[in-house]
């Protein structure tokens, strides 16, 4: 008996997680193969200071900072929190509106940046809120759900005229635009090696030069005494091979789907403004984000409906509140493209889409 050809699966949730890179696991394979501890002074933990160091070194370097000013914390949750813990203190907090939970949760009760119907920051409003005194502003680079950039140079120069620091979230950017801490003007910058295709569990915290990070996580006197416990040094050379990778090129197969897209009556979030190449947030109108997820999973087509991280849960986007787009907040879907995505794949998405959008869209003509 002939068994049926199996549905391609085609992953569509790179912001949630990218597809690991090979370049990855060779080099955490090859650090498993270390056995020394980077604390200890003989030879097997001295090789094992040259894996971190190095890694340190290469991270730092992509992001336009210094080695000794970087710290690898267990992930981008972990760098938020680091640096509202060791920038915030005795300053006002001043987050963005649509901020990840990250910072929202570390920066609890902070007075919230206004954006615009595009999610952009309101920089006449940043300079509002920074009448009242010193402060630590959060401003994320890329948002996660749509993908719109925030003006953080524009912004960084506002906080300096008021003497205020800038923490940037630059997790979801990484890997797929320059980052650089130096020409964006901010005070610091978290990242996370999973969203460029390397291993979860590793993050940094960037500082700028001069600025001393207080640990939040005390313990043996790692990274400098930054940031206590052994580090995860597999992780970490993971995280330092990907950081030496180029951006993919993804040769506007974003825009090729959200045009198909919107062409069975979808509305694409976030257009008016610049965004990541790989991320499309589209609302399809009368349809639940909950009910396009699930059934383009069926079909064979992964997506996501906001961030990732709610325990599997499909809740109404505060992101998309904030720019105001009233019930389309629960109606919308985020599609991001992986680095090794193809045409050919993008076509039997959209193919997948269109069907969707014509079944479950009310009134669409079929």
């Amino acid at each position: 008996m002939q068994k049926p050809e199996s549905r391609p699966v085609i992953y569509l949730d790179a912001n949630a997680s990218e597809v690991p890179r090979p370049e990855a696991a060779v080099a955490m394979l090859a650090a498993f193969d270390v056995a020394g501890n980077p604390a200890s002074v003989h030879g097997a933990g001295r090789r094992a200071r040259a894996v971190l160091e190095d890694a340190r070194d290469g991270v730092a370097a992509r992001f336009g900072g210094a080695s000794g000013d970087l710290v690898f914390t267990s992930g981008g949750t972990e760098a938020d929190a680091l640096a509202v813990h060791a920038f915030g203190a005795g300053r006002r907090l001043i987050i963005g509106a649509t901020e990840h939970d990250a910072i929202r949760a570390a920066a609890f009760g902070a007075g919230i940046l206004r954006v615009d119907g595009n999610g952009v920051a309101d920089l006449d409003h940043l300079a509002d809120l920074l009448t009242a005194g010193p402060a630590l502003v959060c401003l994320m680079l890329a948002n996660n759900e749509t993908g719109v950039i925030h003006p953080i140079a524009e912004a960084a120069a506002i906080c300096r005229r008021f003497g205020a620091r800038l923490h940037v979230d630059a997790v979801q950017a990484a890997g797929r635009m320059r980052v650089d801490l130096a020409s964006l003007g901010a005070d610091s910058l978290a990242v996370s090696a999973h969203k460029m295709g390397g291993p979860m569990g590793v993050g940094a915290l960037l500082a700028a030069p001069g600025l001393e990070i207080a640990a939040l996580i005390k313990g043996g006197g790692q990274e400098r005494g930054r940031r206590g416990g052994t580090p995860a040094l597999p992780a970490i050379a993971g995280f330092g091979a990907v950081a030496t990778l180029p951006i993919a090129s993804l040769g506007g197969l974003r825009d090729r789907f959200a045009a198909a897209a919107t062409a069975c009556g979808a509305i694409e979030i976030g257009a008016g403004a610049p965004r990541l190449a790989n991320t499309a947030c589209l609302a399809l109108p009368g349809v639940k984000a909950e009910t396009q997820v699930i059934t383009l999973d069926l079909a064979g087509i992964q997506v996501s409906a906001g961030a990732a991280c709610s325990s599997g849960k499909v809740a109404r986007s505060h992101v998309l509140d904030a720019m105001g787009l009233g019930t389309l907040a629960g109606e919308a879907i985020r599609v991001s493209l992986p680095w090794n995505i193809t045409t050919a794949e993008i076509d039997i998405a959209i193919a997948a889409y269109s069907a969707m959008a014509r079944r479950l869209r009310p009134g669409l003509a079929a």
